[in-house]
């Protein structure tokens, strides 16, 4: 029995660092589990990419914010199951899994009126059966009385070789050099924001993924979350 709860509702949280795997866990957990999911990257992401078309200027916080109020956004999967966003009716799922746009979503991310502005968007996934959240605060801000937070780590030089990776496998370009510089300055953006910066919660389980599988890291969720009492 799975019993991890923030009210009525179960929920278990996931943060970490880009290139953790965290995305991938908690996607393969809430399958699992038959729960719902919360990317909250992704809201990040998509507020970025927004305003980058909408030409704002990278330190436009006040409109960053409106736009974050009003995202028009659709989660949804299509018939083999694989991930579908629509912003506006626009399908964007390939366009805010970028570099740019995971480095935009950092910048917008450290942005106080951002973050309030999306607060109870993300908290409004919280629905039973139950809920995976994933992000950078989940366990510490949106969902802080989780009965089971996770903070998953690993090394900067095998999540640069992940992300590596994973462009490759799209067909994209891509530069290890230049993704470990970039995880680095994520990694300290995140961290030293003075809003919710990027740390375990204090009752944080932490796991370190650098030598394991996902396979792996998803079990030891699953095990952590069948041991919670209730």
């Amino acid at each position: 029995m799975v019993a991890v709860k923030e009210g009525p509702t179960p929920v278990i949280t996931i943060d970490g660092p880009s290139g953790s795997g965290k995305g991938t866990v908690a996607r393969r957990v809430a399958e699992r589990l038959g729960w719902h999911l919360l990317d909250s990257g992704a809201l990040y992401r998509l507020v970025a990419y927004a305003a980058l078309r909408q030409g704002l200027a990278p330190g436009d916080e006040a409109e960053h914010a409106r736009i974050a109020l009003r995202l028009d956004v659709r989660f949804g999967a299509d018939a083999t199951g694989h991930e579908q966003i629509w912003l506006a009716g626009e399908e964007v799922n390939a366009a805010i899994r970028t570099e740019q746009a995971g480095d935009g979503a950092s910048k917008v991310a450290a942005m106080p009126s951002v973050r309030a502005a999306l607060l109870d968007r993300q908290r409004a996934f919280l629905q039973p059966p139950g809920l995976v959240a994933d992000g950078r605060d989940m366990g510490t801000v949106i969902f802080p009385t989780a009965g089971l937070k996770i903070f998953l780590t690993a090394s900067a030089e095998e999540r640069a070789r992940r992300r590596y990776n994973q462009l490759k496998d799209k067909g994209l370009g891509a530069n290890l050099a230049a993704l470990s510089l970039e995880i680095a300055e994520r990694d300290r953006r995140d961290a030293s924001r003075p809003v919710a910066p990027l740390r375990p919660a204090a009752d944080a389980q932490i796991i370190d993924s650098t030598s394991m599988s996902i396979d792996a890291v998803v079990a030891r969720v699953l095990e952590l979350a069948a041991a919670q009492p209730g």
